[in-house]
């Protein structure tokens, strides 16, 4: 694990005990601190009792503290522990700021730090496979694989490689990335913001934090993006998706969204120093992502496609616009009340089913202007009435432009259920 001096002593108290929670109290406690712990589930307590102090840090006095470090999970913008830290004058931070906090200590590095509302974890991914590829050790963290406080630290000229959501940044303060890219900014979370404007303005911050000498790469795409470029105070590299060229001999890299994706890792890792011959062997031979348009099977010469990542209407459009001649799975929890990001694309869809706690509302917003609509329920179902109606050479498609959480723990657990479902046809 990650471990630091500068946490020595120190009292720190950690709220959510999740993956990067209980990383995080591990971390901690390592390097000497004293924590208090707290998550909602008596389970998840038991699991740090032997090593923290098992209190709600709304119950407490913070005083003396220095930081609380909560997981991105936790809304700040209407949790009361915002308000306690702000009363007691204790800092909320996340794990990201404690790994920048704890960098002094590490091996020389660099790090890497991806945002974006759509196409960060294929980024990052893609960074991360190209370093490897070259030879640089590498290691992946952030909103993506295991927690980065309980990783190994990286021998001396290693490379971080961050997904950073939104969230993170918000909890992040003294992160300065030596490459901090940006794909797009287009409207997400916004029950977390004061609207779009104050999204936006938390995707800037990962720019912010960056010294005059790093190195910012923007795709230059959307106006959002565009005003963000026009701030950096850094060097900055501007990528559009037309930079990536030719993309037929990249199997996994296909779609003028990864295009973009490209784009952006090619110049992340050319500012890191690697080779253009290196990058272009590493492209051929990216494997792609678990559930981002994931091909799964394909029985009877129909083609089954994971996309479950894809959680609202504009991530979904790039599956729709690769593909013909599609029979979509879509819904879930909505995060907005239209589809018209995939409008445009509606014209490669033979049947829609809908399914989840926006089954209806797609069924509405679909019944006229797609060939077929079936308010299927659950993916299950979805699947099955799906392939019963599939002709060879079409393509069933999971991409359900919502999050997952009316019926599934994550968008993991709904693109393994996607497989199954499949799985049970053959």
């Amino acid at each position: 694990m990650i471990t630091s001096p500068a946490f020595r002593g120190r009292r720190y108290a950690v709220l959510g005990l999740a993956r990067s929670g209980l990383a995080t109290v591990n971390a901690l406690v390592a390097s000497g601190a004293e924590v208090t712990a707290w998550d909602e589930r008596e389970e998840a307590r038991a699991l740090v009792a032997d090593k923290a102090r098992i209190a709600d840090p709304l119950a407490i006095d913070l005083t003396g503290f220095e930081g609380i470090v909560v997981s991105p999970g936790v809304p700040i913008n209407r949790h009361p522990i915002a308000a306690a830290a702000q009363a007691a004058g204790v800092p909320l931070i996340g794990d990201i700021e404690l790994f920048a906090q704890a960098r002094a200590a590490l091996p020389p590095h660099r790090v890497v730090g991806i945002t974006g509302t759509n196409g960060k974890s294929t980024t990052t991914a893609l960074i991360h496979h190209i370093l490897v590829s070259a030879g640089v050790p590498a290691t992946l963290g952030g909103n993506i694989g295991l927690p980065i406080l309980g990783q190994e630290p990286l021998d001396a000229g290693g490379v971080y490689v961050l997904e950073l959501s939104s969230y993170q940044i918000d909890l992040t303060r003294t992160l300065a990335c030596d490459v901090a890219v940006l794909l797009n900014v287009t409207p997400d979370h916004l029950d977390r913001y004061d609207g779009f404007a104050g999204y936006s303005a938390s995707k800037a911050r990962l720019f912010k934090m960056q010294k005059a000498t790093q190195v910012a790469v923007i795709a230059v795409e959307d106006n959002p993006s565009r005003a963000i470029a026009a701030g950096v105070i850094g060097g900055l590299v501007s990528v559009t998706a037309a930079d990536a060229g030719d993309q037929r001999e990249w199997p996994a890299l296909q779609g003028p969204h990864n295009a973009q994706n490209v784009s952006a890792a090619v110049a992340a890792t050319r500012a890191l120093g690697i080779e253009a011959a290196a990058i272009e062997a590493a492209l051929k031979t990216y494997p792609g992502l678990p559930h981002r348009m994931e091909r799964v099977a394909t029985i009877g010469d129909v083609l089954y496609v994971n996309d479950s990542k894809a959680t609202n209407p504009t991530s979904t459009a790039p599956a729709l616009a690769a593909y013909p001649a599609v029979h979509w799975i879509v819904g879930g929890l909505a995060k907005t009340d239209d589809l018209d990001a995939c409008e445009p694309l509606l014209g490669h869809v033979r049947a829609a089913y809908t399914i989840g706690d926006s089954a209806a509302l797609y069924e509405r917003l679909l019944t006229g202007r797609v060939p077929a609509v079936t308010n299927a329920g659950t993916l299950e179902s979805a699947v099955r009435a799906a392939a019963a109606a599939a002709v060879a050479g079409e393509v069933v498609l999971l991409s359900p432009a919502c999050a997952s959480f009316d019926q599934f723990r994550d968008f993991e657990a709904r693109g393994e259920a996607f497989r199954a479902a499949v799985g049970a046809l053959s």
